[in-house]
């Protein structure tokens, strides 16, 4: 993949129902707010996948529902092949360079139908100010592929909440093989302000709309925030030093590459002490990087390889994503 390829993909298409021309200008969007403390959430909610200039925004005219919407009628859950908990690290994906989708990575025991990690969220000198919560809520078919149904819950504590109330909840229907996005969902709430959106992946220029989301046009391999953190994951840094993907974040596509800087890191956080490896995460954004932002996450040296603290340098504050507990 060449940075051209991005520039080249800076107006994303997004198609309504029923809808002949494309909203890409944003003139249905509007940020629900841009203070500060919505940095959190962002590392928060793409974190894990090195996104962190998340905004909430596509604010829908209609609210949303008391309870989030059920998954896809077209996904059916599905038995989820298990491995023994010894088996050997993931076969390496590799660096991703072309346009062709990336080779499947073997998910093993690394996806894990029920898996629930806790994070808690530490802003400077503000200790756990949102807490996260990933999720991995099954495997079954959706769109003809195999697929895993990937969430994330974000939600603020006090005393933040008290200013800044926000809880939030993410979907990701992820290629079983190549953890690359074939649906994300965003059902967000900020302060009583609710946002619901549904968009359907797709790499082809002429593919019509679904009736029941938005069209959100691609580059062929690309993943969502939460189907690139578990595709870090399936990664055997001690092989493969670098990878390279698009990734989605509902808004924008941009262009993340993770960098092995270290396989010994000694990790301290309230889940336990680790030994992981370090990971550098770098975003560019039409070809151009963020210099006022960086990423490191840390995953654990285990069979798992479960992340167990990412770190964000931002313009305005550093941040730390702890891991709680796992299950």
């Amino acid at each position: 993949m060449k940075p051209d390829d991005f520039r080249a993909q800076k107006d994303i298409v997004r198609r309504k129902r029923g809808a002949q021309s494309d909203v890409s200008k944003e003139r249905h969007t509007k940020s629900m707010s841009r203070r500060i403390t919505l940095g959190l959430t962002a590392v928060a909610a793409l974190g894990c996948a090195a996104g962190a200039f998340y905004w909430l925004h596509a604010r829908s005219n209609q609210p949303l529902p008391d309870v989030p919407a059920p998954e896809p009628p077209g996904f059916h859950e599905g038995p989820t092949p298990e491995k023994p908990a010894d088996t050997g690290p993931a076969k390496s994906p590799g660096t991703v360079e072309t346009k062709k989708a990336p080779p499947a990575v073997e998910s093993g025991p690394l996806l894990r139908a029920g898996e629930t990690l806790e994070f808690t969220a530490n802003v400077s000198k503000l200790d756990n100010v949102a807490n996260l919560k990933l999720q991995v809520a099954g495997r079954g078919n959706f769109l003809g592929k195999s697929t895993w149904h990937l969430q994330a819950f974000v939600h603020t504590e006090n005393p933040l909440r008290m200013l800044f109330e926000l809880d939030d909840q993410f979907d990701s229907y992820s290629d079983a093989g190549a953890l690359t996005s074939l649906q994300y969902e965003m059902h967000l709430s900020e302060r009583g302000q609710k946002v619901e959106s549904v968009q359907r992946m797709t790499a082809g220029a002429n593919e019509p709309a679904p009736d029941d989301a938005t069209a959100a046009r691609v580059l062929p391999g690309t993943r969502d925030p939460l189907g690139m953190m578990q595709y870090l994951r399936n990664v055997d840094w001690t092989k493969t030093p670098e990878v390279r993907s698009p990734v989605y974040d509902g808004h924008k596509l941009y262009d993340v590459r993770a960098k092995v800087a270290g396989t010994l890191a000694s990790v301290t956080v309230p889940a336990g002490n680790y030994t992981a490896s370090k990971v550098n995460i770098r975003v560019l954004e039409n070809g151009v990087e963020m210099k006022d932002a960086s990423f490191t996450l840390y995953l654990a040296n285990t069979a798992a390889r479960t992340p167990v603290l990412l770190e964000a340098v931002l313009p305005f504050a550093t941040a730390r994503v702890e891991l709680v507990k796992s299950n």
